[in-house]
């Protein structure tokens, strides 16, 4: 059957490269698939699904048989010179350490070129390493092959592990679950269990799928969904997700989502997909690659064969060395594995802190971010209201507390139900009567036998009872209180704003990053919160049109800008930001549909860690891109020139990409 090349989206070649190769092992070692998801394959494009897994032994074996093998024959050459070393036998023992190494290349270059990719990374080494034998550059063409094929087992073992890190950081669903089956514990396959059956989660034991608690109370490790290892107590009827550890007692949950709809199944799937969503810098690197090797190829075509014109006395072999010299030199493997690895890493290490990245080119955009715009509610608050402050006037405040949760127990709205929380229950003893809701104003009734009145100043107002006027002045939610007609005091309440909030404000200044918050609060409540955060600019009393607006604004400053809210409701501005950040996206399936990053807890020092870590990435890669390129250029002039060896070439291709590939692994290791 004919070959046929696949390309993605942006044109980039999805076969015949040793990028493809690597992935190839890696996604056998990893699990078939698991983070390579470039293109679809078919049965017949060589992509092995047996799953034979290889030791690390077992893929440096080759490599080991022929160093030990070049290692004795350069020692019968120049140190231990013996009489049957010569001739035949010597040429056939370099070319027996050759094959270990050699032939999988040559094998490769062969496949590629019977599918039309001619100008592969293999033929490069083929031609050099065959190039170094015809001049009876025996030592040099084994060496050339041997640190290849090591160079190639590194780079596969970095990415085996970039990517079992991302996966084993969130495939975290246990294959099996105990379900209630008539009072009977089963254990039954996660797939097959259906919604509606009740699983039994014992001490210590993960959830499998998404469900409802029934168990009064339970606590849970939510390490693997959310990056925070902080035990976080449900209870019944709340919500609980699949890769939650439960902490302490046997609890008992009703499932309510199918297996493969659950959270876990859907961030693992988009950190699987975006690894496949290239950024700008990579999808570069590879065009440059496709173009760049076949031009290298008639450079050393032209190294070896011009100079006849030019030079008096020309030495074709002379020529030949430099040209193949030049070849092993230019080699891109330094450049197509440890940019893909930095960016691998990059999402690993983000995913390990709870922030996901649906593809490495929002690193790159987060890397060169100017201003973070910032909903308020739910993003730098709770988007929960509690009791902030407690004034009494002449009762004691355990008797304020008690007659308006008494009250507020006939009302449905949001301030009482804080009031009631704050009271903790003891209002439960006390007898409430002759409750009427004053629309608008607030509520009247008695409690034991006392008039209460709970509300805005304007039911004092309308009552005709004096208060304190300096609570006119209050940009937060005041209930004031008057009892059998005379001012009690009063409850301040507001939304709490998150303990990180002021952390994450001050880390943004410090890379100079300007904060703007935008809200539907009215502007003396956003001014308070913004004063209290120290953030640059802060706009209230704004629809969402109106938040569209003030976006479009800082664009037109040609500013890089990144928004945060909750991804739904905001959707038009998400969409409008070079990045939309979603908070607490484990709240709504749309909200991992809509934004670009999802911050998988509520904390807001999460942005500055999605920064610091695009930053840190990018960092990383151009760091090996001017490695590659300084030593490469060296190297090449003096290749060129004949000042240069292969064993010098061996270092610019092999060695440079060892360098580049530990440097791409230390974003990994690093703490953010």
């Amino acid at each position: 059957m004919k070959h046929i090349h696949k390309y993605d989206a942006n044109g980039k070649q999805l076969c015949c490269t040793l990028e493809e190769k690597i992935n190839k092992k890696t996604d056998k070692q990893t699990g078939c698939c698991s983070t390579h998801n470039d293109h679809e394959h078919s049965d017949d494009d060589g992509h092995d699904h047996s799953g034979t897994d290889q030791t690390t032994f077992q893929m440096f074996l080759p490599a080991i048989i022929s160093f030990t093998l070049l290692l004795i024959a350069i020692g019968f050459d120049n140190y231990f010179p013996q009489t049957w070393f010569t001739g035949w036998v010597r040429i056939a023992w370099y070319i027996v350490a050759y094959i270990p190494v050699g032939f999988p290349v040559l094998k490769e270059a062969f496949e590629s070129i019977r599918k039309g990719e001619i100008f592969s990374e293999f033929l490069l080494m083929c031609i050099a390493t065959i190039g170094a034998f015809s001049i009876a550059q025996f030592p040099e063409g084994v060496a050339v092959m041997l640190f290849y094929a090591i160079g190639e087992i590194f780079q596969t073992l970095a990415v085996q592990r970039a990517k079992s890190n991302i996966k084993l950081l969130l495939d975290q669903r246990p294959d099996e679950a105990t379900v209630l089956n008539d009072g009977n514990a089963i254990i039954k396959k996660a797939s097959e269990i259906i919604i509606g059956e009740i699983i039994q989660l014992k001490s210590g034991e993960k959830l499998a799928l998404d469900g409802k608690l029934l168990t009064d109370n339970a606590t849970f490790n939510t390490a693997a969904l959310t990056g925070e290892s902080k035990p976080d107590t449900k209870l019944k009827g709340e919500t609980v997700l699949a890769g939650m550890i439960n902490l302490n007692t046997i609890a008992q949950v009703e499932v309510t989502t199918a297996y493969t709809d659950s959270k876990l199944s859907k961030i693992l799937e988009m950190v699987q997909e975006a690894t496949a969503k290239k950024a700008p810098t990579e999808l570069f690197i590879r065009k440059f690659a496709k173009i760049y090797t076949p031009i290298v190829v008639f450079l050393a075509i032209a190294i070896c064969v011009l100079p006849i014109l030019f030079v008096d006395n020309y030495v074709f072999r002379d020529w030949l060395y430099r040209a193949l010299v030049f070849l092993v030199i230019s080699c891109p493997c330094a450049l197509v594995i440890s940019i893909p690895l930095g960016y691998f890493g990059g999402i690993g290490a983000a995913s390990k802190n709870g922030i996901l990245f649906k593809g490495s080119s929002f690193l790159d955009i987060m890397a060169s971010i100017q201003v973070v715009v910032m909903d308020k509610t739910g993003t730098l608050t709770k988007g929960v209201f509690k009791v902030q402050k407690v004034v009494a006037v002449d009762v004691s405040e355990a008797d304020l507390v008690k007659y308006t949760s008494a009250l507020e127990t006939k009302s449905t709205h949001p301030v009482g139900t804080a009031i009631i929380e704050y009271a903790k229950g003891t209002e439960k003893n006390a007898t409430v009567t002759d409750v009427e809701e004053i629309a608008g104003h607030g509520l009247k009734g008695k409690v034991d036998g006392k008039e209460i009145l709970a509300g805005n100043i304007k039911l004092m107002k309308k009552f005709n009872i004096n208060y304190d006027v300096e609570i006119d002045n209050t940009p937060f939610t005041i209930i004031v209180i008057a009892i059998n007609q005379k001012y009690a005091g009063y409850f301040l309440i507001a939304d709490e704003i998150k303990e990180d909030a002021k952390q994450a404000i001050e880390s943004l200044h410090k890379i100079s990053v300007k904060t703007v918050m935008l809200s539907g609060d009215k502007q003396a409540v956003v001014n308070a919160v913004a004063k209290e955060l120290n953030i640059d600019l802060a706009h209230g009393d704004l629809l969402p049109e109106h938040k569209v607006g003030k976006v479009e604004e800082l664009k037109l400053q040609n500013l890089k800008i990144a928004f945060v809210g909750d991804g739904v409701n905001d959707a038009p501005v998400v969409a409008l930001a070079d990045a939309g950040i979603a908070m607490g996206g484990l709240g709504s399936d749309a909200t991992i549909e809509t934004a670009d990053i999802v911050i998988q807890n509520d904390q807001p020092y999460k942005i500055y860690t999605a920064i610091n870590i695009g930053k840190q990435t990018k960092k990383i890669v151009w760091q090996n891109i001017g490695l590659a390129f300084t030593v490469k250029a060296i190297v090449l002039v003096l290749g060129a020139g004949g000042l240069a060896t292969m064993w010098e070439a061996v270092f610019a291709d092999v060695g440079v990409a060892l360098l580049a590939i530990l440097n791409a692994v230390r974003i990994q290791k690093m703490k953010f």
